[in-house]
């Protein structure tokens, strides 16, 4: 019984995106505009506002996790693959959300942050490279780019600081949504 509520909550954590209810507390809903994550926010309502909806979306990740690891502790890969579902298709927006990147952040900011440290380095490194050679003709984002690079290294890092389930659970749902993206992108130019 409790894997079912930890997965439930964690799925109806993710479904609260908070691009959608910052952009809607706005007047402007951002859903077919735009993706509602940060980067989403960021080109529809600037810095600050996106600032915003990532650390949002980070928390709800981290509730996820910390509520898995209070009530099960071996099963946080199922808080973090169901918080990163919900975000990416949330119920309470026509399972139209993110990509996943922000809430995903947060539950292994909980479940392995030395893993977490090292993979989104990687990200961090890939993201100026992509944006000068790649992204002109793939018309993806860079970040979700740079995440399906660094996760294989976040693979070799979970092997030595853990969160290998985590890692896995969560970067499958986001390869999941990657997929989805590219085949039926969003929002003006067709960003993703």
């Amino acid at each position: 019984m409790l894997p079912l509520l930890v997965a439930l909550i964690s799925y109806l954590l993710g479904s609260l995106v908070t691009g959608v209810l910052y952009s809607r507390a706005r007047g402007a809903d951002i859903s077919g505009r735009d993706l509602p994550g940060g980067s989403g926010t960021y080109r529809q309502f600037g810095r600050n506002a996106a600032i915003l909806v990532t650390a949002g979306d980070i928390l709800k990740g981290v509730l996820a996790v910390a509520l898995a690891r209070a009530l099960t502790p071996e099963l946080t890969w199922l808080a973090t693959l169901a918080v990163v579902l919900g975000h990416c298709y949330p119920v309470f927006f026509r399972f139209q959300g993110g990509a996943g990147i922000a809430p995903f952040l947060g539950a292994l900011l909980v479940a392995a942050p030395l893993t977490l440290l090292g993979t989104l380095g990687t990200g961090l490194v890939l993201i100026p490279l992509y944006r000068a050679t790649l992204q002109s003709r793939l018309k993806l984002n860079a970040v979700p780019f740079a995440t399906a690079v660094a996760v294989p290294v976040g693979l070799l890092l979970s092997l030595r600081y853990g969160g290998l389930p985590d890692l896995l659970a969560g970067g499958a749902a986001m390869a999941l949504r990657a997929v989805h993206l590219l085949a039926f992108p969003v929002g003006p130019g067709d960003r993703a």
